[in-house]
């Protein structure tokens, strides 16, 4: 049997076949570099790595899915139904990645809808933008490199002596965390440390208010590794 004639069993023509897998390595290939980007860029305290690698198979599964019901009315009534069985449940800590996730579905929808050129065009400019705007933030792109997290744990500060103490001794410091367990509170900030002297100094300001609280500074590059 010729490849051709086992196609024509399933109605699907040379061509078909062809611009769907021009279409999925486009998608492939665009939602690397949201995933790279994302990687470098993005400013979320959570294993950027470990979350960007899902892009791919998701924008992919996106996109086989529009292929197999844009033409059917029928299988398109199906997949609403399946939904409402399947219940996905995904644990969104930031809003940031929320947005990256509907970017590489948007991909997935693009590529699986047949428009690839606009699909190509809109995701450049959507990054050429984001990039633009970090640049133009109070810590632009370049100072992300040197971004750390820093968690504390304390019985006996109060989150105001603790955000007071972070703000002074940091030109940017981002609160992203804060919660209470019994007694202890944890605090989680996002900070741009210019050096090890700086990183010293907040951590004995922070003993002379507790001697027991505990900290822990992370490099932002243990945050994507």
């Amino acid at each position: 049997m010729k490849f051709e004639d086992l196609l024509s069993d399933y109605n699907l023509e040379p061509t078909d076949l062809s611009q769907f897998l021009v279409n999925a390595l486009l998608a492939a290939l665009l939602t690397w570099l949201v995933s790279e980007f994302y990687k470098k860029y993005g400013r979320t305290v959570s294993n950027r790595s470990q979350f960007s690698s899902n892009f791919i198979m998701l924008a992919l599964a996106t996109m086989l899915i529009i292929y197999i019901v844009k033409s059917s009315v029928a299988l398109s009534l199906g997949l609403v139904g399946a939904l409402s069985i399947v219940r996905f449940r995904a644990a969104i800590k930031e809003p940031e990645e929320l947005t990256y996730l509907f970017l590489v579905i948007g991909i997935g929808l693009g590529m699986g809808a047949n428009q690839p050129a606009i699909t190509i065009i809109a995701t450049i400019l959507i990054l050429a933008l984001v990039f633009l705007y970090l640049k133009t933030k109070k810590i632009s792109a370049h100072n992300l490199d040197s971004q750390m997290v820093l968690n504390i744990s304390s019985k006996k500060i109060s989150e105001t002596d603790v955000n007071t103490t972070i703000a002074n001794a940091f030109k940017y410091a981002d609160l992203r965390r804060m919660s209470n367990q019994g007694d202890t509170l944890y605090m989680s900030y996002l900070i741009d440390a210019n050096n090890f002297d700086q990183l010293s100094s907040v951590k004995n300001a922070l003993l002379e208010l507790d001697n027991d609280i505990e900290l822990s500074f992370i490099e932002n590059k243990n945050m994507i590794s």
